[in-house]
């Protein structure tokens, strides 16, 4: 019933730039907060960039002022513009839905499936 898509992944040199998205169906999605993660062969998953259903961004350090999160409610999607690409920038790219607890309601989650990011010339 719930599903997040991403697309967008690729081969890209480094300074080049992506374009991800992530299609979601099955949940109210302007009520989600909407986050970007990655991980890296070996290493832990790191959140990469966050949306709150407001419209409110946060990013990590090392990819602040390179990549932009937004979204289109219109079109159950968020994005995330990913330019100044660099080699540590490779990863699985994954998109996260999220509604924190409340009162009442245990914390909800989705994921998808990923997109593979390759920066390398």
């Amino acid at each position: 019933q719930v599903q997040l898509v991403e697309s967008g992944g690729g081969l890209v040199q480094p300074g080049g730039s992506l374009r991800l998205s992530c299609a979601a169906s099955g949940i109210v999605f302007s009520i989600y907060a909407m986050d970007w993660y990655r991980q890296a062969p070996g290493k832990q998953r790191e959140l990469v960039a966050a949306i709150t259903n407001g419209g409110s961004t946060n990013y990590a350090d090392s990819v602040k002022g390179r990549f932009t999160i937004s979204r289109d409610n219109g079109k159950n999607t968020v994005y995330l513009q990913m330019n100044s690409l660099k080699p540590e920038d490779t990863a699985v790219y994954y998109c996260n839905a999220v509604l924190p607890e409340l009162l009442g309601r245990p914390r909800i989650d989705y994921w998808g499936q990923g997109t593979q990011v390759t920066v390398s010339s």
